[in-house]
């Protein structure tokens, strides 16, 4: 038995679930640059884990999608063989859901009843175990959207999607530098703001793909004939979220002012903390969102081709952990 003053089982445990919910935002990710979310048109929770096996069970599937909006009005003839390439990503981003699922509750239960949560974490972990539920049922409604007579999935829905999975990363890395590192503390400072600036701009992101902006205006930094789009403006209060050339000029200028609030975010880590990590993770972050931005750049030109689009993706990710690193070594409390 692990004492709980070393709980290595639970950080290992906490590490691999993280690294799984990576993975799974990335194939998430994919899966909408693919035009795949929609080509499972059943929610199946229990029986959805395996695939079509049987020429008749393929049959079965293709079928119901063919009556979908998106073989009516987008893909219509589209063969068997064509719908296998796109069904395989939206059938491997919700078989990663559940063993997502598997890794964690499994795991958890075994760890409740031997009693090695330390109990400091234990309203944390609840919290991302009811996030994690919420999850499946956010999806499913998300793709909903998209199978009545639009078949283009819901920008908002989409946004909510990723939020959510993006809060339960956030928990875990947390949680997972609770146990590994020392308890730290949220505090509103410029740390907090430094992650809800970045957040927002990640969930811009999502609005950007949720109506393939990123098709138009390739070209930086004009959109078109001047820095604002000629339409912009045309939704009023609902344009930022509406009107795909508004969602790409915020998500762009939003990704600018990150970019230089979190320079000197770092700049003033650097100078002004006596911890090493925190002086490392500060020289760190310019290097990774600036390599970050771009990438944006870079991928917005040449039309967000699947793979500059995941890359993209996994960037804001991986920046989004680092951030997450900093502010929690800042505000230590206790140090294991």
């Amino acid at each position: 038995m692990l004492p709980l003053s070393n709980p290595k089982h639970i950080s290992i445990w906490l590490l691999s679930t993280i690294i799984m919910v990576v993975l799974m935002i990335v194939i998430g990710g994919v899966t909408r640059l693919t035009d795949s979310g929609l080509s499972m048109v059943e929610w199946r929770p229990l029986w959805g884990f395996l695939p079509p096996i049987s020429k008749f069970e393929w049959n079965r599937v293709f079928e119901l999608y063919m009556n979908s909006p998106e073989y009516i009005f987008k893909n219509k003839g589209m063969s068997l063989e064509e719908f296998k390439g796109i069904f395989f990503w939206e059938y491997f981003h919700r078989l990663w859901g559940r063993l997502i699922g598997i890794i964690f509750i499994i795991p958890l239960l075994f760890f409740l009843i031997l009693k090695k949560i330390p109990k400091y974490i234990l309203p944390k972990i609840f919290i991302i175990l009811f996030l994690g539920s919420l999850q499946g049922f956010i999806g499913w409604w998300m793709v909903k959207s998209g199978l009545v007579n639009d078949p283009t999935v819901s920008q908002y829905r989409l946004s909510i999607h990723l939020s959510n999975a993006l809060l339960i990363l956030s928990l875990l890395v947390w949680v997972y530098l609770d146990v590994k590192e020392g308890v730290s503390r949220i505090k509103p400072d410029f740390s907090i703001f430094m992650f809800s600036l970045l957040f927002i701009t990640i969930i811009a992101g999502s609005f950007v793909a949720g109506m393939d902006a990123g098709l138009m205006y390739n070209e930086y930094p004009l959109m078109g004939e001047g820095l604002v789009p000629e339409n912009y403006g045309e939704y009023k209060l609902l344009d930022p979220f509406e009107n795909p050339a508004s969602a790409q000029f915020h998500h762009r200028h939003l990704a600018l002012f990150t970019t230089f609030c979190a320079l000197f975010y770092c700049y003033k880590n650097y100078f002004n903390s006596v911890d090493n990590n925190v002086k490392k993770i500060s020289l760190l972050i310019p290097i990774v969102i600036c390599s970050q931005f771009f990438l944006g750049i870079i991928t917005l030109v040449n039309m967000v081709p699947v793979y500059l689009g995941a890359l993209h993706q996994t960037g804001a990710v991986i920046l989004l952990i680092l951030l997450i690193y900093s502010m929690h070594r800042i505000n230590l409390i206790t140090k294991i």
